[in-house]
């Protein structure tokens, strides 16, 4: 069998929707780096990762590659891994996210844990937004959800960031990823089990949506 006969198999005719789509991943973290394996694997072709830090040693207890890369560049880095995906290696900010134009793409993933630039997502970019709230401090990955924004609950960040959206008059849905896991501890310690099913979580996602489109 070839690479990506078996999925072939459950998506049937759709997988060409997966070759054609054009997607773009905000954030390869502890989250991102999950997913973006998990739609390579998939069979998406069409992907550009945005992130502007380094690899450190404390990645790698849950990010993808990062036991390979201590140092270098992430976007640098998982290039390597995945040849075919475009990279900008840029932070994500509030102002980075107003200047940049997302028309071009069919799916925004925002894997990204600043408030201000995860507002000015879901306020741009919500028609073709998959959002994930906190992975960390948890350690039961059968807590979590997928929910519209405003049905999403049991997250204090998640919590923060529908008060400030209401503050900014938004009432559009979006798709959000979330765990119902209340926080441990205040720290942000992390475990793999929970960030990485966030990122295939994200993935899966993904596919639904393409899938759903009739000309992506």
């Amino acid at each position: 069998m070839e690479k990506y006969d078996r999925i072939k198999l459950l998506l049937k005719d759709d997988f060409v929707k997966l070759e054609d789509a054009k997607i773009i991943l905000l954030g390869v973290g502890g989250v991102g780096s999950f997913c973006l394996d998990c739609l390579r694997r998939s069979g998406v072709k069409n992907i550009t990762i945005v992130d502007y830090d380094a690899y450190d040693e404390s990645n790698q207890n849950r990010q993808m590659w990062s036991e390979l890369h201590e140092g270098e560049s992430k976007v640098e880095a998982l290039k390597s891994h995945y040849p075919e995906i475009k990279i900008i290696n840029r932070r994500i900010d509030e102002e980075w996210v107003k200047e940049f134009d997302f028309d071009e793409y069919d799916l925004v993933l925002d894997a990204i844990d600043d408030t201000k630039a995860k507002l000015a997502i879901a306020q741009k970019c919500y028609k073709k937004l998959i959002s994930s709230f906190g992975s960390a401090k948890r350690l039961d990955p059968t807590k979590v959800e997928v929910a519209d924004i405003w049905k999403t609950y049991g997250d204090r960040f998640g919590s923060k960031i529908r008060y400030e959206l209401r503050k900014r008059g938004f009432k559009k849905k979006y798709t959000t990823i979330f765990s119902t896991e209340e926080a441990l501890i205040k720290e942000k310690g992390s475990f793999m089990g929970v960030t990485a099913t966030f990122g295939l979580t994200m993935c899966s996602q993904a596919i639904k949506k393409m899938r759903e489109q009739k000309n992506v």
